[in-house]
């Protein structure tokens, strides 16, 4: 009689992958997505997320829990919220918030039924590690009257002068993407306002930087602090955002935000602006304020594999670093990882003060950096930096920045994913978009790398990727100039130690 091995589990797969980062928060295994519940409860932080743990793909979605003391160590806590067996969230929790209802902590999330979401409420343990849902839900029953709706899903709520507001994220047929408004006492019966802002899905892309969706998701309203605060320079004047996740059909996703004032039950745009220039690697983000009062943002890195090898690796999606956003001196969000994340670096590499040339200047290597680098361009300039490389080349991502020609400030960084991978099945179409560089050429970069997961900060401005190159000596990181004058004036790299060990279990 023979006996067949056993076949590994979801832990087992996931632990043996190599592309699975190592000090970005991910999943025990199974499927991870959106950010959920943020906060900061009692000095201790919380990161819910929509989990599935009994697959790599997205199917009856769960709240995974974890726990943190300090933004970047995770302990794993019991999942939060499970599909009912009945009721309105028989087919999924999907995306919500966290919020303070006199002491009893609250999520109003999505629950998913017969392909449709309708909000709905659960009450929370005082240590948010046991959930109650409430009878009532879903706490809105149906969509608007009167309105022919794309989608209508996940939630931004907040307190304003003695009552609940509450963004539902959706989408106007023939007109496009949208927030609806509601208001209420308890968080259980709400009057709905209507739209606080549409969108114009007749026209416009990405790149020219008038696209917005045919239907919004994931909807954040508030007001940054000023990049300046503290430092005795002059303040920018108050700025609201209103971030969104713009969707059409299915088929293109991007993170984008408007800037502007919100005034009441309207939000008055002025700008529409890029979050993350990675586009879907940097999806659904949720922001919170934190008790030193820092505006703090998580995002989803989707994959850039397709689903045979998210299954054949028993895991899927990556959390971002938890980013710091404040309002910049041009009106426009500026990113920065949070810094408790340097608390991570070892192992410290420096390059000398230099001017640049071609001739590639080695950074260090390993899957596991991050990259400091503050440089200066002259007009029409631009310097190449070369990561997860192998050293004859075969595979590379190369990352270009370059300052615009003329005196003028402005200037574009670049993400070439063209020999990233000998992986024909994975994405590698590039990313690029316009970043800020002032009359004096300054460009402060910060690049890290954690396996297949890849962020990007230039002068404040974001790009996040997923990159997956197949041989195991691609840990190169280079930088040089590639044209005109590029004086380096710092370069700094780490090794990141790892922030969780081991196998975890997938019931906690």
């Amino acid at each position: 009689m023979s006996s067949r091995a056993p076949q590994p589990t979801l832990v087992e797969l996931a632990e043996a992958d190599r592309h699975r980062p190592r000090f970005h928060f991910v999943s025990p295994a199974g499927w991870l997505n959106d950010p959920n519940g943020l906060t900061q409860w009692d000095g201790t932080y919380h990161l819910f997320y929509q989990y599935n743990p009994t697959s790599a793909l997205h199917s009856r979605i769960h709240w995974g829990h974890a726990t943190s003391t300090d933004l970047v160590t995770w302990a794993d806590q019991p999942i939060a919220l499970v599909p009912g067996d009945e009721g309105p969230d028989r087919d999924g929790c999907w995306s919500g918030v966290l919020v303070d209802d006199d002491g009893t902590p609250t999520v109003v999330y999505s629950g998913r039924h017969d392909e449709r979401e309708l909000p709905c409420v659960a009450t929370g343990s005082a240590d948010l590690n046991t959930w109650i849902k409430d009878p009532g839900n879903p706490v809105i029953a149906d969509y608007p009257d009167g309105l022919d709706l794309t989608a209508y899903r996940d939630h931004c709520v907040w307190r304003e002068d003695g009552r609940w507001r509450h963004l539902v994220g959706s989408g106007i047929a023939g007109q496009g993407g949208t927030a609806l408004l509601y208001e209420s006492t308890d968080l259980r019966h709400w009057d709905y306002v209507g739209p606080l802002l549409t969108g114009d899905a007749s026209t416009g892309t990405v790149d020219a930087g008038d696209w917005t969706g045919t239907m919004w998701e994931c909807v954040d309203l508030f007001r940054p602090p000023a990049a300046s605060e503290g430092d005795g320079a002059r303040k920018p004047d108050p700025v609201d955002v209103l971030v969104f996740s713009a969707w059409d059909a299915g088929v293109t996703h991007y993170p984008l935000y408007w800037s502007g004032r919100y005034r009441g039950d309207t939000f008055e745009p002025d700008r529409l602006h890029r979050l993350d220039l990675g586009g879907r690697y940097f999806y659904a983000p949720q922001s919170f304020r934190d008790e030193s009062g820092r505006r703090v943002l998580f995002g989803w890195l989707q994959e850039g594999r397709d689903d045979e090898a998210m299954v054949a690796h028993g895991w899927s999606g990556v959390m971002s670093l938890p980013r710091v956003v404040t309002l910049g001196p041009d009106g426009a969000l500026a990113q920065a990882p949070a810094p408790e994340v340097a608390t991570l670096r070892t192992d410290e590499q420096r390059r000398a003060a230099q001017e640049l040339g071609p001739v590639p200047l080695g950074l260090g290597e390993g899957d596991q950096r991050d990259l400091e680098l503050v440089m200066v361009l002259e007009p029409g300039a631009s310097a190449v930096l070369v990561l997860a490389s192998t050293g004859d080349g075969e595979e590379a991502t190369v990352l270009r920045v370059r300052r615009d020609v003329g005196p003028g400030p402005g200037g574009t960084v670049a993400l070439d994913r063209s020999r990233s991978s000998l992986d024909d099945s994975v994405d590698r179409t590039p990313r690029s978009g316009e970043v800020p560089i002032g009359a004096d050429g300054r460009v402060d970069l910060r690049v890290l790398v954690d396996h297949s997961a890849l962020e990007v900060f230039v002068n404040g401005r974001a790009l996040t990727a997923r990159v997956y190159p197949t041989r195991e000596d691609a840990t190169r990181a280079t930088v040089a100039a590639e044209t005109g004058a590029v004086e380096l004036l710092a370069a700094t790299s780490w090794a990141m130690r790892g922030t969780w060990d081991g196998p975890r279990p997938l019931y906690p």
